[in-house]
């Protein structure tokens, strides 16, 4: 236990024979129970994990995948039965050992002090951050980072992709599991249905840790553009929700107004670029007509945002800080 509060650790796995050993022997003490899904490997995970003396002991649990279901799917399952076990929290540590255990307190404080519901690892924020992960996924992370602040409503999250998080009983059994998105982009998925449930979501700066023998199976491109389509969906998804069905908030007509505006002033922009080409000069009430649609969806849209970051201030706290044994100081 740590705190009085029992933990379970959640760990996704797919073809990791050679990491999910060390896993499972550097998870810290205060883990209650380590909770690790196979996510139908074709090496020899599952047999790894039956034959250490964890498994043996009963500290480890092992869920076995069928079919194929993504790491999405394999958290997913770790949730459930964590939830139905009334674990008070639940963590995900992925089974590559790209997660320092060393982090693992600061993962769970706010969740337990009852700072927050949810908590994620922020990688992006640490001075190694740029000369540790490898810059085509720093800057696939970043960008995906601010379009899931738009999408999700948590203005102040970073590091969307990370997996490192700690869940409270209450999220588990606020979230449906079973109709959550199975792959890489199940984080922004996660946090745009905990905003829609009234959850508080803090970052916690930490380390991140690579070239450890982890085998990455993510192809950043088509994930960027995978990812991107989602967030889009869940964008509007969490629009409807939350500010029609819930409880109307006027942000949609700036929102609507903004996106149509947008429109014309593309089209218009259209026009503008063919009408010069054809006569050699610009049109000056095309040009007007462009500059003012442009102008009145860009304000349109910056108010939206602006109701929008005010009405989930409060969902997004800022991080305490604690001094060296792990107590809260004022902010």
């Amino acid at each position: 236990m740590y705190r009085n509060k029992r933990i379970a650790v959640v760990v996704p796995a797919y073809n990791e024979e050679t990491q999910v050993a060390r896993v499972i022997d550097t998870m810290p003490d205060i883990v209650d129970m380590i909770v690790i899904t196979n996510d139908c490997s074709r090496d020899r995970t599952s047999e790894v994990i039956r034959e250490h003396p964890g498994y043996q002991s009963g500290r480890v649990t092992l869920l076995e995948h069928g079919v194929n279901q993504g790491v999405g799917g394999a958290i997913a399952t770790g949730y459930k039965w964590a939830r139905d076990a009334e674990y008070d929290i639940a963590v995900v540590m992925a089974g590559d050992g790209q997660m320092d255990p060393a982090d693992l307190p600061a993962i769970l404080d706010p969740v337990v002090d009852d700072e927050a519901d949810y908590t994620k690892g922020n990688r992006l924020v640490t001075g190694e951050a740029f000369k540790k992960i490898p810059k085509i996924r720093f800057f696939g992370n970043s960008a995906l980072s601010l379009f899931t602040k738009i999408a999700s409503g948590y203005w102040h999250v970073a590091d969307s992709q990370t997996g490192y998080t700690a869940i409270n009983l209450t999220a588990l059994q606020a979230i449906d599991w079973d109709r959550m998105y199975k792959r890489y982009g199940q984080p922004n998925d996660l946090l745009v249905k905990l905003n829609v449930a009234g959850m508080r979501v803090v970052d916690v700066p930490i380390e991140p840790v690579y070239n450890v023998g982890e085998k990455s199976g993510i192809k950043v491109r088509k994930v960027i553009f995978t990812i991107g389509s989602l967030l889009v969906r869940l964008f509007f998804w969490r629009l409807k929700e939350k500010y029609i069905i819930r409880n109307f908030h006027p942000l949609v007509f700036f929102y609507a107004f903004g996106f149509f505006s947008i429109g014309v002033s593309c089209l218009m922009f259209i026009r503008l670029l063919s009408l010069w080409i054809d006569s050699g000069t610009v049109p000056e009430i095309t040009f007007l007509s462009w500059l003012f649609s442009f102008s009145l969806g860009f304000n349109s849209l910056f108010f939206a945002m602006w109701f929008d970051y005010e009405e989930n201030k409060h969902l997004n706290p800022p991080l305490r800080t604690r001094d060296v044994r792990g107590r809260r100081t004022p902010r």
